[in-house]
């Protein structure tokens, strides 16, 4: 089974950092379509980023572009998003997803969700992590 298992959400003050991770388990991670997904409270579900398999493509919201980094580890199965500058409206879960297409035809998918900003929604096309709850406040 497809477990994703993100982690390094914290509390922080406006200004600071986080990194955050997502360990995947049961697949092939190194195909594997990734992306970071966030709900800030009382609001419905944001694309963050996403990146295909071998980092060759990759997608940033604009609210992320220029602060936040994707990046993967495919010899340690694990999804970073290095958050800089952070904001107080950057609260919220953060997941970790995981397209169930891979490859370029899988990439395409995705991709297209982002930019089309397509809310996105869980379904048979995609495994979704547990969430990290990031909180930025003083």
């Amino acid at each position: 089974d497809v477990n994703l298992v993100e982690s390094g959400g914290a509390l922080v003050q406006p200004g600071g950092s986080l990194r955050l991770s997502c360990a995947g388990s049961g697949f092939n991670f190194a195909n594997a379509n990734l992306a970071w997904v966030r709900q800030a409270p009382g609001k419905g579900l944001e694309w963050v980023s996403a990146i295909d398999g071998r980092s060759a493509n990759i997608n940033y919201q604009q609210s992320a572009s220029g602060r936040f980094t994707i990046s993967r580890d495919n010899a340690k199965n694990t999804l970073y998003l290095q958050m800089n500058r952070l904001k107080t409206e950057d609260t919220g879960t953060y997941y970790c997803i995981k397209e169930k297409m891979d490859g370029p035809d899988g990439w395409s998918r995705l991709l297209r969700s982002l930019v089309r900003r397509d809310p996105p929604h869980r379904g048979p096309d995609r495994d979704w992590g547990q969430g990290t709850q990031v909180t930025v406040s003083e």
